[in-house]
């Protein structure tokens, strides 16, 4: 019985640590690229999922669905990602607590067709980064186009946070 009750009570004392867990992001190795290698999301997390987010207009005098109408890929960029915002903080969280990203970036036309990698960097490192401590694992693809040919940029999102 008494081998019982300590084994009860040490595997509570198991359960309550892991619980306790933080939320870890793997930095790559020798590297300040501002993503995680990886990231570990401990039992007892909360996890939101946020779809993919587009550009908004950003100019109401360009044509409609034209690219003027939505921005270059940093101005989109910046755009999607205050949209996620805005998504996170509606649902308790923050940017924070972004913990996966996929960006899908079409092909700029004023770039021969390739995707404005730079362009995305710089509106992604407004909100994450290794001085921010916000990395999310995360994805940068090239695609073929979006559901509306003036934009360049798509992002959806994972978040997690642990229990207050």
């Amino acid at each position: 019985m008494k081998t019982l009750l300590t084994l009860s009570t040490v595997a509570l004392m198991a359960a309550s640590a892991v619980q306790a867990q933080d939320i870890v992001r793997n930095r790559t190795p020798g590297s300040d690229f501002p993503i995680a290698q990886s990231v570990e999301i401990p039992p007892g997390a909360s996890v939101l999922y946020v779809s993919g987010q587009v550009p908004p207009v950003v100019n109401e005098d360009a044509e409609q669905g034209s690219r003027e109408a939505y921005g270059d890929t940093e101005t989109q960029t910046v755009g999607v990602l205050e949209r996620i915002d805005a998504a996170l903080q509606a649902a308790g969280y923050t940017m924070d607590d972004v913990v996966k990203m996929q960006v899908f970036l079409v092909g700029d036309p004023e770039m021969d067709g390739a995707m404005d990698f730079a362009g995305f960097m710089n509106g992604y490192t407004q909100f994450f980064g290794v001085e921010r401590g916000n990395l999310p694992a995360r994805s940068a693809m090239q695609v073929a186009s979006l559901a509306v040919p003036a934009w360049l940029v798509e992002i959806e999102v994972m978040a997690a946070k642990m229990p207050e």
